[in-house]
């Protein structure tokens, strides 16, 4: 099955300072249809004004992987980390038992990201931060491993059974994903793709579960964010 949620049809949040798309239930926005796909909880497509942020509020309990698509956030915890995770790169956080942190946009322009959410599979662990730079050239035309839970080299650690992975797949060109069947992906495209001839436009979310191959194909360069979860 590939489901298409149109960007357009995703729950829309504007405080101000954020513009927030929803593609699963949070906040305000609700829809008992799309309450997580597998164990992905939360998948926020945010636009952060420059000068603004998150102010310090608490986890727990959860995976929480930052895609960064433009611009640059910085991270503050009560764990007494500190960085600054720009374009293309990713943090992580593993609330645990508890954790409080601030996501800032202190640059001059807005910056915007993916914010995923994973159900972890270690309640009650000792909570973490991590962050690596990913060099979009090195994914490009094959999706490179970004988070893991599986803790493979190379990649950020979370607790939980899911990968996420990053690619960048020029116009008429397209990879390939070894998927299990009984796994749920989940991804967000920047521009139109087709995911096993099933059309989709920029910043729409794919939903896949019941597929042994995927073939994404490229109708114009494109930035792919892919979350396999069970």
């Amino acid at each position: 099955m590939i489901d298409i949620r149109p960007f357009d049809s995703l729950g829309h949040a504007d405080h101000g300072w954020l513009d927030a798309r929803h593609h699963f239930s949070f906040g305000d926005y609700y829809d008992p249809a799309r309450l997580g796909w597998g164990r992905i909880r939360v998948w926020n497509d945010d636009r952060i004004a420059a000068k603004s942020g998150f102010p310090p509020h608490p986890h727990r309990d959860m995976e929480i992987v930052t895609y960064v698509r433009t611009g640059a956030i910085t991270h503050q915890d009560s764990m007494g980390n500190k960085g600054r995770t720009g374009a293309g790169d990713v943090q992580v956080m593993s609330a645990g038992t508890g954790v409080t942190h601030a996501e800032y946009n202190l640059e001059d322009e807005e910056m915007t990201l993916f914010q995923i959410w994973i159900e972890t599979d270690r309640p009650g662990a000792q909570p973490g931060w991590g962050a690596r730079p990913f060099p979009k050239d090195a994914r490009d035309g094959r999706l490179q491993l970004l988070a893991s839970g599986g803790r493979e080299d190379g990649a950020l650690t979370i607790n939980a059974d899911a990968r996420v992975l990053g690619a960048t797949v020029k116009a008429g060109e397209s990879i390939g994903f070894e998927a299990s069947p009984e796994r749920h992906l989940y991804m967000v495209p920047s521009g139109r793709v087709r995911v096993n001839g099933v059309p989709a436009q920029r910043r729409d979310g794919v939903a896949i579960t019941g597929e042994g191959q995927v073939r994404i194909e490229a109708e114009e360069d494109s930035e792919l964010v892919l979350v396999d979860a069970r």
